[in-house]
């Protein structure tokens, strides 16, 4: 398990280290989602500059002993979740150097704790490891609560897990 694991709100003067981490997460993701890089190299990331103009998205750095091990981006586009205020985890990364040792789960239960309601989370159909991760997590976190759901978005299809984690 590892330990001094922190989520950070990334600040705008920021964004070119949530850019890069983002490059090498399409980079590992290209194996699903088959995408190329552009002229320039690069996979790109459209809605990067949003999660500061966008009172719905919210960035965060993973660290772990004060290094960068990845990043979680929360926004409330959803595709199955009906609540308004519902949360999605748009985008979630940890680098390889800190997989299989507890850094996300950590990190994702820190994140389900400062957001209370309803949340979405979508794993591709072909990555098995990202669905055996989130089940897991949320079957552990939810103590078993949760609702999973076939998706099919316009880009791929894929398995959707919905849970309230509202105070009653």
């Amino acid at each position: 398990m590892m330990e001094n694991v922190e989520v950070i709100s990334v600040s705008e003067d920021q964004k070119t280290i949530l850019r890069q981490l983002l490059e090498l997460y399409e980079y590992d993701f290209s194996e699903f989602n088959h995408e190329d890089v552009n002229e320039y190299g690069l996979y790109g990331y459209t809605y990067l500059d949003h999660y500061w103009t966008d009172d719905t998205r919210h960035p965060f750095f993973i660290k772990v002993e004060g290094k960068f091990a990845g990043f979680i981006l929360v926004n409330s586009y959803c595709y199955l979740a009906k609540d308004k205020n519902a949360k999605s985890i748009a985008e979630f990364f940890v680098m390889r150097k800190y997989r299989r040792k507890g850094t996300g789960k950590i990190a994702i239960k820190m994140i389900f704790d400062q957001f209370q309601g309803e949340w979405e989370v979508l794993q591709h159909e072909n990555n098995i490891i990202s669905k055996s991760f989130w089940l897991n997590v949320i079957e552990e976190y939810t103590s078993g609560k949760y609702i999973v759901s076939d998706v099919k978005t316009q880009e791929w299809d894929g398995t959707g897990i919905l849970f309230n984690n509202s105070v009653s």
